[in-house]
């Protein structure tokens, strides 16, 4: 499983979310343009002193990334349209793709996803913190995929 980032803005949510890749050896994909420099105080403070630990892609572009793109179905997520988030059914080599924070997945690369899952909000919520809904997200992917047997 893989996270990407489509055009992420903010430092430290990418920083929040580097150090979770990292301390779950997943592969981070960030697709530009990036709202920060990677070398940004404020993403380094982030992501503490696990930035060596990270794998860590960069790609000038979505084309680029789906050029390189290895592993299987990608997922979106949002925060307005798509299945519920507890219909799906993950697979290892799914990569689930965010968008920017104050804007989220655009229409046109939506509909190149495979799929695509919300979480519902309250009435008068816009959205959630984007490593919030990473963390969220990748948790209820992973203790699906790895359901020990009863």
């Amino acid at each position: 499983m893989e996270i990407i980032l489509f055009e992420p803005e903010i430092p430290p949510n990418t920083g929040n979310i580097a150090r979770l890749t990292a301390g779950l050896s997943l592969k981070l994909n960030l697709i530009q343009p990036l709202g920060f420099s990677l070398d940004e105080k404020s993403l380094k403070r982030a992501g503490l002193d696990y930035w060596p630990l990270v794998e860590l892609r960069v790609f000038p572009d979505w084309p680029a990334f789906v050029a390189q793109w290895g592993g299987g179905r990608l997922v979106g997520t949002s925060a307005r349209s798509g299945s519920h988030f507890a219909t799906y059914s993950p697979k290892a080599d799914d990569g689930l793709v965010f968008g920017p924070e104050t804007r989220g997945l655009p229409t046109w690369l939506v509909e190149k996803l495979d799929l695509l899952f919300n979480i519902p909000l309250k009435p008068g919520v816009r959205s959630l913190n984007l490593a919030s809904a990473t963390a969220f997200f990748l948790g209820i992917a992973l203790s699906r995929l790895y359901e020990p047997s009863s």
